[in-house]
């Protein structure tokens, strides 16, 4: 082509075309948007278990490699034929991470599910009690202000009547028969799906664990096949960037939210709150969720302590505050470390924007996904600098009015 009397202007009609293509096709997509979200739903639906498949052996798999590592070391004697040896040692490791992982969701069934199922039972028994205790607190801040009293004891009690009317037309299934067993059907069905996407995860988790290291090979193969040598390292590098900020954060972070679920559970037994297990395990999950988490899971919290004792709703709140203050200045930097690099503005930032787009989950992944985005646009920038011989630090454009085009000096 290079050679062809015309093989650069063919080269430039040809990228003039797949430029023309990838717009059209971006603005198709964003016409039909509905569309294409429901397709992509479909798919994603399909791949439901490989996905589940790929998290669960991306989670374990630090536990599979330490399992095997450590395999690999105690049957040196006993088997000393190398290719033998490593083979028994996948087999073992990937059945002792299976077992962890069954113990963990066992042990955490067993010992949260009934205490959480039996806390929102006594939730749902003690709700006319609350009205009542509520009624009583609205007369005694407001006895001397009968009027005002009297404007919110209305209002108060109308919200109360409609709620109790959409809890007995909901609770009457007989005009509702319909709706009923399709909500029914449907939780069933998801249930179902669940369960069933979950087992198949478990299998897929199994395979990738054993073939993770051939994956990662063929992967390089492909790479180092299909770019130059410097492009293809440079994309290699980058993989091994995203795997540790991916895997730093995440894993750390539930590790972070482990650990501050069990703080809040011995902190509440030890000052006698209400529903102990349940909020424990409301502020755990929750606090996976950076910044935003904990206000996630203290607001309905200290509205469920409320109802019991404003006394216990303050010091469950002076309570958090503190437990924050360490898991955001002690606990977190030292578990997670500089695992993404980016400033509170643009953790903020990245929270807000991908938990827009992909709900709870963008939310999770939303910061380690913009560390990424921001560390290769910045070398991508950095890289231009250099080679127009400016400053790549950012505090030298501090001040800056324009850069001298002729002795590329910044001018202040």
């Amino acid at each position: 082509m290079k050679d062809h009397k015309y093989g650069k202007y063919i080269m430039w009609g040809v990228t003039a075309f797949l430029v023309i293509v990838a717009c059209t096709m971006v603005a198709v997509m964003l016409v039909r948007w509905q569309t294409v979200r429901s397709v992509l739903d479909m798919i994603g639906e399909i791949l439901a278990p490989i996905t589940y498949g790929a998290v669960l052996a991306y989670l374990m798999s630090p536990i599979y490699n330490r399992l095997q590592s450590w395999l690999q070391i105690l049957l040196a004697k006993p088997v000393p034929k190398e290719t033998k040896r490593a083979s028994l040692s996948k087999g073992l490791a990937t059945f002792g991470s299976l077992v962890f992982l069954i113990a963990v969701i066992v042990g955490l069934f067993s010992m949260i599910l009934p205490t959480v199922i039996e806390s929102i039972m006594g939730i749902v028994n003690s709700v006319p009690s609350y009205v009542q205790r509520i009624s009583g607190w609205i007369e005694t801040i407001f006895a001397n202000n009968p009027q005002l009293e009297t404007t919110v004891l209305d209002a108060y009690q109308h919200g109360v009547d409609r709620l109790m009317e959409w809890v007995q037309s909901t609770a009457n299934w007989m005009p509702n028969l319909e709706t009923a067993l399709n909500s029914v059907y449907s939780g069933i069905m998801g249930v179902v799906n669940v369960t069933k996407n979950s087992l198949i995860g478990v299998i897929v988790m199994i395979y990738l664990l054993n073939l993770k290291d051939t994956l990662t090979a063929q992967a390089k193969k492909l790479v180092y096949g299909l770019f130059p040598l410097g492009t293809a390292n440079d994309l290699v590098d980058k993989c091994r960037f995203v795997h540790k900020v991916f895997g730093g954060f995440i894993l750390g972070k539930l590790i972070d939210s482990l650990i501050i679920g069990i703080l809040t559970f011995i902190i509440m037994s030890l000052l006698r709150m209400p529903y102990t297990m349940l909020i424990s395990v409301i502020i755990g999950v929750t606090n996976i969720i950076p910044f935003f988490g904990p206000f996630i899971g203290a607001i309905p919290s200290a509205l469920l302590l409320l109802l019991v004792s404003p006394k216990q709703c303050l010091i469950f709140l002076v309570m958090i505050l503190v437990i924050q203050q360490f898991d955001g200045n002690i606990l977190g930097p030292k578990i997670l470390g500089d695992s993404t690099g980016l400033s509170s503005f643009w953790v903020l930032f990245s929270i807000l924007f991908f938990g827009g787009i992909l709900g709870p989950v963008g939310m999770i992944i939303g910061v380690p996904t913009f560390a990424v985005i921001y560390r290769l646009i910045s070398e991508s920038v950095e890289k231009r600098l250099a080679k127009k011989n400016l400053p790549t630090a950012t505090d030298e454009y501090r001040g800056l009015k324009h850069v001298d085009e002729d002795k590329k000096t910044l001018i202040r």
